[in-house]
């Protein structure tokens, strides 16, 4: 009877206990967060966003060593137990009996591995006798329902083991920067110490009981017969070298790219998905490019900075205030993105040189590393640094390196191609962005959004809207280009007034300060002139140039002001960058890109950016008589194609004989034009190949005046020539692909007429089927006044005599608005 009751009370609690079980069977389709991993184009690693670094392997991936290694540090019968090893729950219950009533040692548990997983995944941490029980009742039902490699799976991908690591494959990426079958013996016998408590051995805070737990691990894979005593002795001989990898962007000098992608996936499948969903994302990106960019960026804004003078150091320290210099240095850091720069502290200075103590490296523990290295910065690399005066008037001459610092000055340094000398460096107060593009798919091959993303997250590239100042005039010419005009056609360069609502007077002005009568549309673009743009617009009419901004999607809605013809409303480098892109590719739309594919944690895609149909690609087999598929266009056409490579033609002439000529250094047919918006505030070049498109900018983030001559053709002109030498020196040099039926006929450049080729001033123009150049020179503008300007304005045109002055700068000059106030002139507000 008492036999009876007692079972009867045990079935009862055992009832009572598997009442409200969680479902086990939910394990079958186990999907756990898994981090979102991107790619370059080449495969390479470019970052990784996650909520849990977890990614998840198949335990038939996974090493058997490793596997061995969990078994022998957390559950040595694995194998053999039905869910619950008895032996050692009654070790435990031994040890738990000892330790209270001695009050000496430290309890410990019996779990196995199969009641971690049913704790880990179906119930919580929470320690009752009520938990114990529904968690002995789980395992049972988990151990008959599934093998026990497919608990060894759950277990192995779910545990937590430091480092924000999820799963052995995640940790031994973290950990020490390898795939699990890379691993070696006594890497894999760390993993399997860290289950009990990972911060409890941790390898740096906790070195010494990290490797006394792993070599316990190694001893009872001995002990198992899973290894050696050989392997054992000299697994525990090694130390523990971990490398902790960096989270988020991986390339160098690609984090806003990155940022980039991100930005783009949250606003796709949202933040849950993209920390969680083990998206696989393969972008654009060419890391050579991209290197090559943020080199030519950088260069370009530190030689304009220096022409601004040394604004002095970083800090000031007392030299004799602190035992050892380098603590002066303590708590500074230089963003990872502008190494090889470091901090240094002067120690003294003389005429010939100061000598400088750099600041000690850091150790993976955080900590400073004991040695102490010194160098010298030699008076001619200190030339540069006379002081600053107001960016543009700059302080004497340095004669002696103590003109520019003195002992204490903490300053940035770069090493000298010489042994133990360094650079003088500052960070640039000025600010830019640079964009490359394959003009046929759009897809963005280069993007740098700032001199340091560890600086400044901020974007310029695809956030700061900015005048294009203009760069924006190749879009007036193929407005009209598309509506009867050719480049020969004549537009008088001279001055003009335009009447406002409120009965004030716009004069345009040009960049050199004077008038040049009658000029062709080439010479026109060429030379950047404000006036002949201004007179084209107002005759072809703004809604006409509107209208092709727009589809070319560098302006949603842009004012009817004539103002805007010449670069005055704000837009970004990324949608220049493709308006450029669409003339260099034959008119055809392209829709710009920073992503090719994403693949779903099970290998599916999700997304593609090409959208083109290849139905024949699907075929089951190829053989060698079967035609490759044909892969059809079905891009719209936003602009003639005749009118594009007009345009492009004359944005050679850019390069060759205009504003743009500093980009003839690329040693090949490059097209592209000069932007430099009010005062100097911005200053752009966009300049393309037949197969790659290249933007930048450059201009203070809070926008100022850079000072006078500090234009596109000076300042971003130099940096896209710069990157476009490395990105095509193993490039033929390719001439831009005339369309069929384009006619070349020599022309004087300066009149329009037909001319001798051959003879000085002569050129090949480019003129579709059926036209040719005039008999005789039609003067778009010529005369006393101009009808009612097609600016949508409201207010009259009329000439006035060339005595009236003339332009600061090639600038947008601004124009007052229906409002009373002036379009133009903020420059880049965002």
């Amino acid at each position: 009877m008492l036999f009876v009751a007692a079972a009867a009370g045990v079935g009862y609690v055992l009832w009572t206990a598997s009442k409200d079980l969680p479902d086990y069977t939910q394990l079958a389709n186990y999907a756990p967060p898994v981090m979102t991993r991107i790619y370059a184009a080449d495969g390479s690693m470019l970052a990784e966003y996650a909520e849990e670094r977890r990614l998840f392997v198949p335990v038939s991936q996974m090493p058997k060593l490793l596997i061995e290694a969990f078994t022998s540090a957390e559950d040595k019968t694995f194998f053999t137990h039905g869910g619950l090893d008895w032996q050692g729950i009654a070790a435990a219950a031994y040890r738990y009996a000892q330790v209270k009533m001695t009050g000496k040692g430290q309890i410990v548990g019996a779990s196995t591995i199969t009641q971690q997983v049913a704790k880990n995944f179906l119930l919580t941490n929470e320690r009752s006798i009520d938990r114990k029980l529904k968690e002995a009742i789980l395992v049972r039902r988990i151990e008959q329902t599934f093998t026990k490699d497919q608990i060894l799976e759950l277990y192995l991908n779910e545990i937590f083991l430091g480092m924000n690591s999820y799963g052995v494959a995640a940790a031994s990426l973290n950990y020490f920067g390898k795939s699990l079958d890379q691993l070696s013996l006594e890497q894999m016998a760390y993993l399997a110490a860290l289950p009990k408590g990972p911060n409890n051995y941790h390898p740096f805070r906790q070195k010494e009981r990290a490797i006394e737990r792993r070599n316990w691990v190694l001893t009872q894979m001995f002990e198992n017969g899973y290894i050696t005593e050989e392997q054992m002795k000299e697994a525990q001989a090694k130390p523990l070298e971990v490398t902790p990898r960096p989270f988020g962007a991986q390339l160098f000098a690609a984090e806003s790219f990155a940022e980039e992608v991100r930005r783009e996936l949250i606003e796709l499948y949202g933040k849950d998905k993209m920390e969680k969903g083990g998206l696989s994302v393969r972008t654009t990106l060419d890391p050579k490019l991209q290197l090559y960019a943020r080199q030519a960026l950088a260069r370009g804004l530190i030689a304009f900075d220096r022409k601004r003078g040394f604004r002095g150091p970083i800090a000031v320290g007392e030299l004799g205030a602190v035992p050892d210099w380098a603590l002066l240095m303590k708590g500074k850091k230089v963003p990872d993105d502008m190494a090889p720069w470091r901090i240094a502290v002067v120690l003294d200075v003389n005429d010939a040189e100061a000598t400088i103590g750099l600041q000690p490296r850091t150790q993976p523990d955080g900590s400073l590393a004991p040695e102490r290295e010194t160098g010298t910065i030699p008076l001619d690399l200190l030339s540069w640094a006379r002081a600053y005066v107001d960016g543009t008037a700059l302080g004497p001459q340095v004669k002696k390196a103590s003109d520019v610092l003195k002992p204490g000055d903490m300053v940035y340094v770069a090493p000298n191609k010489d042994s133990g000398q360094y650079h003088l460096m500052q960070v640039p107060e000025v600010d830019g962005a640079m964009v490359a593009m394959d003009p046929h798919t759009g897809r963005v091959l280069a993007l740098v959004g700032g001199f340091s993303y560890g600086r400044s997250q901020f974007n310029r590239a695809v956030q700061a809207l900015r005048q294009p100042g203009s760069s924006f005039k190749p879009i007036v010419y193929a407005a009209a280009l598309d509506n009867g005009y050719s480049p020969a056609s004549v537009i008088m360069d001279a001055p003009v007034e335009f009447k406002m609502p409120d009965g004030s007077m716009w004069k345009p002005k040009n960049y050199q300060n004077k008038f040049f009568g009658p000029s062709t549309l080439r010479r026109g673009i060429e030379q950047s002139r404000n006036v002949m743009t201004v007179r084209l617009a107002n005759e072809l009419g703004m809604a006409k140039v509107i209208d092709l901004a727009t589809r070319l999607g560098i302006y949603d809605k842009l004012p009817s002001q004539l103002a805007m013809a010449l670069g005055a409303g704000e837009t970004t480098l990324l949608k220049m960058v493709t308006a450029y892109a669409m003339i260099d590719n034959s008119g055809k739309r392209v829709e710009p890109t920073l992503i090719d594919r994403i693949q779903d944690r099970y290998g599916k895609t999700i997304y593609k950016h090409d959208k083109r149909d290849c139905s024949s690609c699907m075929a089951p087999d190829w053989t060698p008589d079967m035609a490759e598929p044909e892969l059809l266009d079905v891009s719209d056409q936003v602009m003639n194609p005749y009118t594009a490579y007009q345009i492009t033609s004359m944005m050679e002439g850019v390069v060759e004989r205009g504003t743009g000529k500093k980009v003839l250094a690329v040693g090949k047919p490059v097209a592209g034009k000069t932007g430099t918006s009010n005062e100097e505030r911005d200053a752009w070049f966009i300049g393309f190949t037949p197969d790659l498109v290249v933007g930048a900018y450059i201009g203070f983030d809070n926008p100022k005046p850079m000072g006078k001559g500090r234009t596109g053709g000076e300042l971003a002109a130099p940096i896209v020539a710069d990157f476009m030498k490395l990105a095509l020196k193993d490039k033929p040099a390719t001439p831009f692909r005339v369309p069929r039926a384009i006619e070349l006929i020599p022309i004087d450049a300066k009149s329009g007429k037909r001319g001798i080729f051959g003879r000085d001033g002569v050129i090949l123009e480019a003129f579709k089927p059926g036209d040719e150049p005039p008999d005789s020179t039609k003067i778009i503008g010529d005369g006393p006044s101009v009808a009612a300007a097609g600016s949508g304005s409201g207010g009259g045109v009329m000439l006035v005599p060339p005595s009236q002055g003339a332009a600061p700068a090639e600038q947008a000059p601004a124009q007052p608005s229906a409002s009373g106030g002036l379009t133009g002139q903020g420059g880049g507000l965002y």
